[in-house]
């Protein structure tokens, strides 16, 4: 759901912030005054193409943000989180269009670009209205709101499960029978195996191995390092370590015989003693076992270097090439053992073959039952919207594959013919906005709460109509505001009435720069906007008199 909408600098708006709650808010104001600035704004925020004709004259940049609550859209959570950009239960999408032109995006504070846009915005708010792009007018949305108003939401899970399936065996199937390379693989395959089982090392094998090499590859300083610290803690040097320590032992002999307190000090000197010659013995006995045989350092530098060879080979690291091994092994038996094998998954592919079949055939037989129902529903409501004679048909056409589809066996196209006489034409193909967007109303009321969009926004939805059929279009807006959110901008005062909210869009000059308001109504000041929608220049008392009327009915 819409929770708020932010514009700044954008076209005649100043700076607007507009809070939504849920059920129909309908917007409206005087012809010019710039009511649907607010769904073009909503327009951009969906990946719509921007210019700079957008930009209010004198700023350098517009800035538009809406926050959106994903409480009851799953499917926008979902996206959100696979492409990394989810943050707690809200969505907020900005973009901000410079004067020259260039515009940038971004999802939950993290840039995006305009493709990201439209995927998610199609998950949050669906527009209806004089031409715009919208998810209704695409042929695979047509298919999920047949299946959703037939209820085949568990019979449509089955098919994408099934097919899924198939494709997976199928795909083992290829890789075990190998085609006619399926000889030159096991070869490959034994040959690799071979080569890893002869050098790759597990872990704990591959890291002494490495620590070997460094000791072999520097033996010879080792073994010149260690003697000549041998020296310097016990050589003939009067400076040897032993030496200096023995003289100072002596001397703080004598002192401490002068001096108890100082007798710690002295046995301090005694360990440091011994320390020193436990160390200069161990270091003695390393100088002489190091190893100096250039026979073993080359075998270990031969098989380091042969394990680096196969990690380039097998494009993993060193550390991993006994896993890779293991691998390998895996599927040589696999490819060795498949004729068994490819057996028992060709019975289990053409069992899911027959369980798609049958899901599919039970799947296109509610499909054709909803698309009659479907088609003389919104037929009817057409009618009673001011398209007498229209009519809706759902035309599924079937596909001639034979392999298992994860969409089922039929595509849908949605059919209008708007007047009487007109043959039907797809949907995306009705030139007029206004019957556009009346049609979608249509099966917006027919398919009530069948959709997982949380947002629809009506631009202009009462375009060509007046009287009762402005009524009736109101009151379907307004049920269809009890299970979505619904935002509709309107010129008929019999639409405004019905909406649970109210925004009213104003425009004001000083004689130097012309500022549109937007304001959210309370109960007298929507009485008032509906007065002035029905009587224009002069509000008597009688007009607001009716405008209460129209109201008090409305919410009753």
């Amino acid at each position: 759901m819409l929770t708020s909408l932010y514009v700044r600098h954008f076209a005649v708006v100043e700076e607007a912030e507009i809070a939504f709650g849920p059920g129909l808010t309908v917007v409206s104001g005087e012809t010019g005054a710039g009511k649907s600035l607010l769904v073009d704004a909503l327009m951009l925020l969906a990946g719509a193409r921007a210019d700079s004709g957008m930009v209010r004259a004198g700023s350098d940049r517009a800035e538009l943000t809406a926050e959106f609550s994903l409480d009851d859209l799953p499917e926008a959570r979902a996206w959100l989180k696979n492409e990394e950009l989810d943050e707690d239960d809200t969505c907020q999408l900005r973009r901000v269009i410079r004067a020259e032109g260039s515009s940038r995006a971004w999802i939950n504070g993290r840039p995006a670009n305009a493709s990201q846009l439209g995927e998610l915005a199609t998950l949050l708010v669906e527009i209806h209205g004089q031409h715009e792009h919208q998810a209704l007018l695409s042929r695979a949305h047509q298919l999920e709101l047949l299946d959703a108003y037939a209820g085949n939401e568990t019979l449509v899970g089955q098919i994408r499960e099934l097919a899924q399936q198939w494709r997976d065996l199928g795909a083992r199937i290829r890789k075990l029978s190998g085609g006619d390379d399926r000889e030159q693989r096991i070869e490959l395959l034994s040959h690799e195996l071979g080569e890893l089982e002869k050098w790759a090392l597990p872990a704990a094998e591959l890291s002494e191995l490495e620590a070997s090499h460094k000791r072999l590859a520097n033996a010879g300083r080792l073994a010149e390092g260690a003697s000549g610290v041998v020296e310097l803690l016990d050589g003939d040097s009067e400076f040897a370590l032993r030496r200096a320590l023995s003289r100072a032992h002596m001397e703080l002999g004598k002192l401490a015989a002068l001096d108890d307190k100082l007798a710690p000090v002295l046995e301090l000197l005694d360990n440091a003693s011994i320390q020193l010659t436990e160390a200069a013995d161990a270091l003695g006995r390393y100088a002489q076992d190091v190893d100096l045989d250039p026979e073993r350092y080359a075998d270990v530098d031969t098989h380091l270097t042969k394990l680096h060879e196969l990690s380039r080979r097998h494009r993993v690291p060193v550390v991993e090439l006994h896993d890779k091994a293991s691998s390998l092994r895996a599927e040589l038996t696999e490819l060795e053992g498949a004729g068994d094998a490819l057996e028992q998954l060709a019975a289990r592919r053409q069992q899911l073959q027959q369980d798609y079949d049958a899901s599919a055939s039970r799947l296109s037989a509610s499909r054709r039952d909803a698309a009659t129902r479907l088609g003389s529903e919104v037929s009817v409501l057409m009618a009673e919207l001011g398209m007498s004679g229209g009519r809706l048909v759902v035309e599924l056409e079937g596909s001639n594959e034979h392999e298992p589809d994860a969409q089922g066996r039929e595509r849908c196209e949605l059919l209008v013919s708007a007047n009487p006489g007109q043959p039907p034409r797809p949907l995306r193909k009705v030139a007029s906005g206004g019957e556009l967007a009346r049609i979608s109303l249509a099966i917006e009321v027919a398919t009530l709460g069948k959709d997982t969009v949380g947002t629809m926004v009506f631009d202009e939805v009462d375009t060509g109509i007046g009287g009762a059929v402005a009524e009736v279009v109101g009151q379907k807006l307004r049920a269809l505001g009890g299970q979505r959110q619904v935002l509709c901008v309107t010129h008929l005062p019999q639409v405004a009435a019905q909406g649970h909210a109210h925004l009213r869009v104003s425009k004001a000059s000083d004689g130097e720069s012309t500022r549109t308001q937007i304001e959210k109504l309370d109960a007298g000041g929507r009485r008032d906007e509906l007065a002035r929608m029905l009587g224009g220049v002069e509000i008597t008392r009688e007009t607001r008199a009716h405008a209460k009327q129209m109201l008090d009915r409305a919410q009753a």
